[in-house]
């Protein structure tokens, strides 16, 4: 197991993966390195076994389970907003709009009545945004919790099985489209978070700070969604956008081609990056998007992007065979997001 960050491949499939519990039939997609969400299929009772495959046209329900975090540095409404936007990004890739949200909250004992108002009422608007409810949890102070892992969160996503997008739908011929670009959390969370650490230009932290509020990727897979047959979805969270690419080639068994001067490249983040040492590429990049999309619908979903404000770009294709190339040259999964470490030495620093 990595000292931080998510398991690799080789510990999931070691002691994770044989060990799942029951083997039901409703479960149409069970847990999977890499993959953000599974999917139960309501209409699959009486079957003896689950044949991986959902009723065509039936009810399904797609749902991810994420830690929850609040970072006070940041202050508690922003701390909140990026809480609940990565809690419901696992599933809006799914193509299903979540829908109801389950959570857990165990806090520490010094947050106060008022600050955990301003965390309350910000998951409250950011989900009615949405139309998401909550529907149960539970919330506690406890003595040894501390910031800023303070819970967890499950969201789901009520929806028609022919609306869902299978993150292991990716088909050769299809084109890969990208919104945002690389390390966008990495240079919007940090900057934000170690403004007085960061020895760059006033004019330079500002414009990275402003990545703050496009981390996010929510409306970008819903936006798309809508626009086009889009075949499997991908947010590029820990590993950054080659580790996402990684994974959902590995979870279709297919081949990317990219080319990497296509992939746009938000203000501020290569210069935030240089400053802490990280590679832009493999660094984590909640609000970015990876999309498999047939070619003919790919200009329709790069429009309605554009026309939601959200900067995609159309970056490769889809092909036979496996692996991710990236100007010709093969690309593997990082396994370990290096901004991490980093992150742990900035907040040692800030006591």
């Amino acid at each position: 197991m990595a000292d931080l960050g998510k398991v690799d491949r080789e510990f999931f499939e070691e002691y994770i993966y044989p060990n799942l519990g029951a083997e039901r039939a409703d479960v149409a997609l069970g847990p999977q390195h890499g993959v953000d969400f599974g999917v139960i299929d309501l209409g699959t009772a009486g079957r003896a076994e689950s044949d991986g495959a959902t009723d065509q046209g039936g009810p399904v329900v797609a749902l991810a389970t994420d830690p929850l975090s609040l970072t006070p540095g940041l202050g508690f409404e922003r701390a909140a907003w990026f809480a609940v936007h990565v809690v419901l990004s696992d599933v809006a890739v799914s193509g299903l709009a979540p829908t109801h949200l389950a959570v857990d909250l165990n806090l520490p004992p010094e947050i106060t009545d008022e600050e955990f108002a301003t965390v309350w009422e910000t998951f409250d608007r950011e989900i009615r945004r949405f139309d998401v409810s909550v529907v149960t949890g539970h919330t506690a102070r406890y003595a040894d919790c501390r910031y800023p892992w303070v819970g967890g969160a499950t969201t789901l996503a009520v929806g028609n099985a022919d609306d869902l997008v299978r993150p292991d739908g990716a088909r050769p011929g299809d084109r890969v489209l990208v919104t945002k670009g690389p390390a966008v959390e990495a240079a919007g969370f940090m900057v934000t978070l170690f403004e007085d650490q960061v020895d760059l230009p006033a004019e330079t932290v500002e414009t990275a700070k402003e990545r703050f509020y496009d981390m996010s990727p929510v409306e970008d897979a819903l936006v798309a969604a809508a626009a086009g047959e889009v075949s499997a979805m991908h947010d590029a969270t820990e590993g950054g956008i080659h580790g996402a690419l990684v994974e959902m080639a590995r979870a279709a068994g297919v081949r990317l081609d990219v080319d990497r001067d296509a992939i746009p490249v938000l203000p501020g983040v290569f210069e935030a990056c240089r400053f802490f040492d990280i590679d832009p590429w493999a660094s984590t990049s909640e609000g970015t998007l990876l999309a498999t999309v047939a070619p003919e619908d790919a200009a329709d979903v790069l429009a309605a992007l554009s026309d939601a404000g959200i900067p995609a770009a159309d970056i490769g294709e889809v092909g036979e065979g496996e692996g991710v190339y990236v100007d010709g040259d093969r690309v593997e999964h990082p396994e370990v997001d290096p901004s991490w470490e980093v992150f742990a030495e900035f907040m040692s620093r800030q006591g």
